[in-house]
């Protein structure tokens, strides 16, 4: 199973690094393809005063601490084609946000660097729309593409999860996971900044794994609640340990029908 966790953002060495050592540990333990999450900037906060990250190149340096440290594999975000080169330098897969999932000299940039690619599907789009999106990376001669379910919009500072899209976008091609904590976030429902449910998603997670999706990504701190950055829909290290146990005991069972 393909799992991408890890903070938000880039906060401090106590906190990432007591969550990388948790997420490696468990992920080693029941054997997932793990890589640690995390963003150097998050360019698209609703409040200009809100957190945004160390930024690029102290990022970087903060990534090869982490690799160093507890040699994992590395995912994080990229906001402009310029930093996809410099970003390949020291992570394993580059991720392309929804917002930006169109953008067609963000995917050739993520795709030249020759790494795995995650491409989030945009919150605007229905999942027959990312074709275009795979093809796009296929013609840059992207060899490993994931694209990434975090849920569509529903009205005002709501989204929603579609369970068909995990199969629609599976005949792509391409592995699919599960974004299990953005898909409970409500987009700027806390007016100068988003807000979430995190009590919703363990039950997401257990629909996503009975569907048979290839992974997982979670977003997990050791206090949401008092996290820089998406605190409201963001996991706990208890919570994040349960949730895997039922995803793998839901894995484990023999479906008698066709799967994804």
């Amino acid at each position: 199973m393909i799992f991408l966790a890890g903070p938000c953002v880039l906060e401090n060495e106590e906190v990432v690094f007591k969550t990388c050592e948790f997420l490696s540990n468990i992920a080693n333990e029941r054997g997932y393809d793990f890589y640690f999450k995390s963003s150097y900037d998050k360019a698209n906060r609703s409040s200009v005063k809100s957190y945004r990250g160390p930024g690029l190149k102290a990022g970087l340096d903060f990534f090869r601490k982490i690799k160093d440290r507890f040699n994992v594999k590395i995912v994080t975000d990229i906001h402009t084609p310029d930093e996809a080169h410099l970003v390949a330098q020291v992570v394993d897969m580059i991720q392309i946000p929804a917002f930006l999932c169109r953008q067609t000299d963000m995917l050739k940039a993520a795709a030249e660097t020759g790494k795995v690619v995650n491409i989030k599907k945009g919150q605007f789009l229905a999942p027959w729309d990312m074709k275009n999106v795979v093809d796009k990376l296929r013609y840059f001669n992207a060899k490993d593409i994931i694209l990434t379910e975090r849920g569509t919009t529903f009205g005002y500072n709501n989204l929603v999860i579609d369970f068909r899209a995990f199969k629609i976008m599976k005949e792509l091609d391409v592995k699919v996971i599960f974004d299990a904590t953005h898909s409970v976030q409500l987009p700027g429902g806390a007016g100068e900044s988003s807000s979430g449910q995190r009590e919703f998603v363990p039950y997401l997670s257990r629909a996503a794994a009975a569907f048979g999706v290839d992974g997982f990504f979670m977003e997990v701190h050791p206090e949401p609640d008092i996290a820089l950055c998406d605190g409201p829909n963001m996991i706990n290290f208890k919570m994040v340990e349960n949730i895997l146990t039922d995803i793998d005991s839901i894995r484990g069972i023999n479906w008698k029908s066709s799967t994804l």
